[in-house]
């Protein structure tokens, strides 16, 4: 549960309705939970525990591998809530060598994809496979993520995310990348956090490098926590970069309202 994203350094999920203060163990049965009064643990059960690739933090702790949290903290937050985490997730398997054992970002979801299939029926297990869906590797943050789904609600076209721009380098040869991209048509979002506008060099480096994406002919639209306070807030911003794309020669459905990603999952299905 959420003890198990704290000691893995994984953002938590904001809309979870169990309580990160207290300290959550599980166990694989009821004859084995952990019940403590010093400090206040909250137990609980996950059946499919014996399966799970367990992370060694000390020498006296373990958490539950992190898929296995993903999945058993579906029932307890929203659906986009779960792609948000999913992202974060990969990202920080990805980050750790240990974790990663060598798998490129795309080899992770797909084992990501795989461990979760193949899991036995848990609660929540189908609102998981929805998900699975719309996460993505290669994210670097919570609004990063939030941004990207909230085009997919508006029919905009999925985007790469963490996009390497070819033939375009810092100063010092570090390659440019973009947070989301629609390489094809030359369109771009940037996600700008608070440090963005308070760190100096950050934004030198920020203009620095949308001055030189200018030059390659690419538009670069920048995202901030007020695009994404509220849903006019969100259609806003999709509508600007869908006209962009559609000025560039894309196709697509876009809708003046957001669709929620459970209809969307079931739209695809449809279609298939």
């Amino acid at each position: 549960m959420a003890t198990s994203l704290i000691l893995q350094s994984v953002p938590l999920p904001k809309d979870c309705d169990i309580d990160p203060a207290e300290l959550h163990t599980v166990s694989g049965s009821h004859r084995t939970r952990i019940r403590a009064i010093v400090p206040p643990t909250t137990p609980h059960i996950w059946k499919p525990l014996s399966d799970a690739h367990n992370v060694r933090i000390n020498k006296h702790v373990y958490a539950l591998d992190l898929i296995h949290t993903w999945a058993q903290l579906a029932a307890h937050i929203s659906l986009e809530s779960l792609v948000i985490l999913g992202d974060a997730i990969l990202t920080a398997i990805a980050r750790k060598p240990g974790l990663a054992n060598g798998r490129t970002a795309d080899g992770i979801y797909q084992d990501f994809v795989r461990q979760v299939t193949g899991l036995p029926k848990f609660n929540a297990k189908s609102k998981c496979m929805i998900a699975l869906a719309f996460i993505t590797p290669r994210v670097d943050s919570p609004m990063e993520s939030k941004t990207r789904i909230a085009t997919t609600k508006y029919g905009l076209p999925p985007a790469v995310t963490n996009y390497t721009v070819p033939g375009a380098t810092f100063s010092n040869g570090a390659p440019i990348t973009l947070d989301l991209a629609w390489p094809e048509f030359r369109v771009a979002i940037e996600y700008d956090g608070d440090h963005h506008r308070t760190d100096k060099n950050q934004w030198r480096r920020d203009n620095d490098k949308r001055e030189l994406l200018r030059h390659h002919h690419w538009i670069v639209i920048i995202a901030t926590a007020a695009n994404m306070a509220d849903e006019p807030s969100q259609a806003e911003l999709a509508y600007r970069v869908g006209r962009q794309l559609a000025l560039r020669g894309a196709v697509f459905d876009f809708t003046l309202t957001a669709t929620p990603l459970d209809e969307i999952a079931r739209r695809r299905r449809r279609r298939i």
